[in-house]
């Protein structure tokens, strides 16, 4: 999806103050891994916003406010020693078993981003993770990309694979 505006309807209609964060930015990860269970299950263990925390790494994920569905805000708080970060997002659709988007929408990390899982045969699913950060301006964000991507790249399909791993387990939902 390309172009100005909400991705595939990010943002529209929300009255609650997400503003450009909404909109793509320039900074785009897409990570894939395919999981041996059904896309209901995947999609379960996915939404299980708290159960997170096992499969990122240095992370902890809690919702503060809502139920974790639409509208919800859910925090990450990714710590590697005295350094941490914060990520707040939006929850904005969710499209049970096949997508939820939510609209990062923190200080530091805006954009929106996805998350889709497809059935296959042999009730195996496809689950294709997409973010598209805001970077920063000028020859800060030129620099800064090209460093920070290929980290990003890995470091997405790495805890996805994990969480394959946990669910096809049985340790998610």
């Amino acid at each position: 999806m390309s172009g100005p505006g909400p991705v595939g309807g990010l943002g529209e209609g929300l009255g609650d103050g997400l503003g450009d964060a909404a909109s793509p930015g320039t900074g785009e990860v897409t990570a894939t891994v395919i999981v041996n269970a059904p896309a209901e299950r995947v999609f379960a263990a996915f939404l299980n916003w708290e159960k997170q925390s096992q499969w990122i790494p240095f992370t902890k994920v809690r919702v503060v406010e809502g139920d974790g569905g639409e509208g919800s805000l859910v925090e990450a708080i990714t710590a590697l020693g005295p350094a941490s970060l914060r990520d707040e997002m939006r929850v904005v659709k969710i499209n049970a078993p096949y997508e939820v988007r939510v609209v990062h929408c923190g200080k530091v990390l805006r954009g929106p981003g996805s998350v889709r899982c497809t059935a296959m045969s042999g009730d195996r699913t496809q689950v294709v993770l997409h973010e598209w950060f805001h970077l920063p301006p000028g020859p800060a964000g030129k620099v800064a990309w090209p460093v920070l991507w290929p980290g990003s790249k890995l470091s997405f399909t790495a805890a996805l694979r994990k969480f394959g791993r946990l669910v096809e387990q049985g340790k998610l939902p």
